[in-house]
């Protein structure tokens, strides 16, 4: 029993409420079976270990009544202790070394764990590419964000905006699944929110509830996924000029909201971005402040996981995780497990691929 107890472990957070009474009930192994391969569509990446087990099991317990009631009181016990761990993960922008260093480190299974990622795949790295693929591939065990760059490759890839002299982006638009890895990322929001935790690349305005921050969000995603997508795209390059107000209208709006959630570092009391700087906090323009020390703030009940600030490095509070820790800069890529808030680096393994 002790050695299937990691495996059958896997089931605890995909199994609760109703499942999970349902499957104490169940008086054989093969109505078991049967209710643990329906749970496999809605919860994938919590059920693979535990399908093979239940099998092998299965067969030794034929005809075997005692063992189907024992079987099925370790299941339910098991899925008391579930093993499995959220780890959010900072900036990858290309570094693909890094991150399977990184996933490595902290001993990622995509059968029991999951990665939120901030935003910022692709870019400035040497292989975007492996990298959208590789987090493509994890499917429902990986949670990410769109970032500025990330929305920079679909706008070059739309033929919306032109390359510049630091991007790194060539390998993606040239690869014949580009139009697949383009299409996957378009679907990917701006912001992610689960329990207290709110995904987000950048950050929010201070006035901003959690709520309206979620409405906009969903607005400017929708656009993004459908037919207004050129001219959200379009009106976001530049985006120097974009200030929030909820008046704004049409495409204007929509790349407001998207601005905000992906660009934002520095902004004044009443919610003016500051579109220019990107250097430490410390140095942060008069009449500004990062958007997290904003007084009042209206999102801080939330945890709020983001990147998009190299030059501040890691920043833990009991209500920040700020990961962006200039991996593509020659410093780290860095995780947070979230049930613990342990925090897992790994050095740059790339040559910094642009400014």
């Amino acid at each position: 029993m002790k050695s299937s107890s990691a495996q059958l472990g896997v089931l605890a957070t995909a199994a609760h409420g109703k499942e999970l009474e349902t499957l104490g009930r169940l008086a054989r192994i093969d109505e078991a079976a049967h209710v643990l391969s329906q749970l496999i569509e809605a919860h994938q990446f919590a059920c693979i270990a535990i399908t093979s087990e239940l099998q092998q099991r299965a067969a030794r317990s034929t005809n075997r009544s005692t063992g189907s009631r024992d079987l099925r009181m370790d299941v339910v016990r098991a899925s008391l202790h579930a093993p499995m761990s959220t780890y959010a993960i900072g900036d990858v922008q290309g570094c693909f070394a890094s991150l399977r260093h990184l996933t490595q480190t902290i001993g990622f299974h995509p059968a029991q764990d999951r990665l939120w990622f901030v935003g910022d795949l692709v870019n400035r790295g040497p292989d975007s590419l492996a990298v959208l693929r590789y987090i493509r591939g994890l499917g429902p065990a990986a949670v990410t964000v769109l970032g500025n760059h990330d929305l920079f490759l679909l706008a070059v890839a739309a033929g919306l905006a032109t390359l510049r002299r630091d991007d790194t982006l060539t390998q993606v638009l040239d690869a014949p699944d580009c139009d697949e890895l383009t299409t996957w990322l378009r679907q990917q929001p701006l912001l992610y929110r689960e329990g207290s935790y709110v995904l987000v690349h950048a950050g929010l305005l201070p006035h901003w509830t959690l709520e309206e921050a979620q409405r906009l969000a969903m607005e400017a995603e929708t656009a993004l996924r459908g037919e207004q997508f050129n001219a959200t795209l379009r009106a976001l390059h530049p985006s120097g000029h974009l200030q929030w107000s909820p008046d704004l209208k049409g495409p204007v709006r929509l790349a407001t909201v998207t601005k905000v959630l992906t660009r934002l570092r520095t902004c004044s009391d009443d919610g003016i971005m500051d579109s220019t700087f990107s250097g430490p906090p410390k140095l942060t323009p008069h009449g500004f402040h990062p958007w997290f020390d904003v007084p009042n703030r209206r999102s801080a009940t939330a945890t709020i996981v983001f990147g998009h600030w190299a030059a501040m490095g890691l920043h833990l509070t009991p209500n920040l995780l700020g990961l962006d820790s200039g991996c593509v800069y020659g410093r780290q890529l860095t995780a947070v497990r979230l049930e613990d808030r342990k925090v897992f680096q790994v050095r740059c393994e790339e040559t910094r691929g642009g400014k």
